[in-house]
């Protein structure tokens, strides 16, 4: 048995988004946790479900539910407990949104988990609320001065941190 921890939007769907994929995989729900008194900057609700499943399935569980735009939070010892969102000013898409989540994501103790992008108008500046979530604070300051190095060579003005949860 182990817990997975996921954050879920608050609308009605999501909790049975989340369980498809356990039972798909032959995983029993022992228990389900809700935390409504502990919800996010971003408004999402810490879901703790605790389950019975092979363990060679776990990573495929996690794929799946990051896949279906599941926030998973902590599972198997990997605890992604620390949480900063920061504004982004500039031409954000145009300077390649994806390289810059690919090059957080790709250090093994950050990942971004959610983005917001507005874009008023074709050629003028955009803006982003972009999400990080780490292995821990010291791992957060380090993925949040990565995201800076990335911003200041593709001359994003970084405003941080907007909100942070330290579970």
């Amino acid at each position: 048995m182990f817990t997975l921890i996921v954050e879920l939007k608050d609308k009605p769907g999501q909790l049975i988004k989340t369980l498809e994929p356990i039972s798909r995989l032959g995983g029993n729900v022992i228990g389900i946790v809700h935390k409504r008194d502990k919800i996010t900057p971003l408004k999402k609700i810490p879901v703790e479900i605790s389950i019975e499943i092979d363990e060679n399935k776990v990573p495929e569980l996690v794929d799946a539910l990051k896949a279906s735009g599941i926030t998973v939070r902590e599972y198997n010892e990997v605890r992604l407990v620390t949480t900063s969102s920061l504004l982004l000013v500039g031409h954000i898409v145009h300077t390649d949104i994806s390289d810059t989540i690919n090059r957080i994501d790709s250090t093994g103790y950050a990942e971004v988990i959610d983005l917001h992008i507005n874009m008023p108008q074709l050629n003028e500046p955009s803006t982003a609320l972009i999400t990080i979530s780490a292995t821990g604070k010291e791992n957060l300051r380090k993925a949040v001065e990565l995201l800076k190095v990335i911003c200041k060579e593709k001359k994003i003005l970084v405003i941080e941190p907007i909100n942070e949860e330290f579970s």
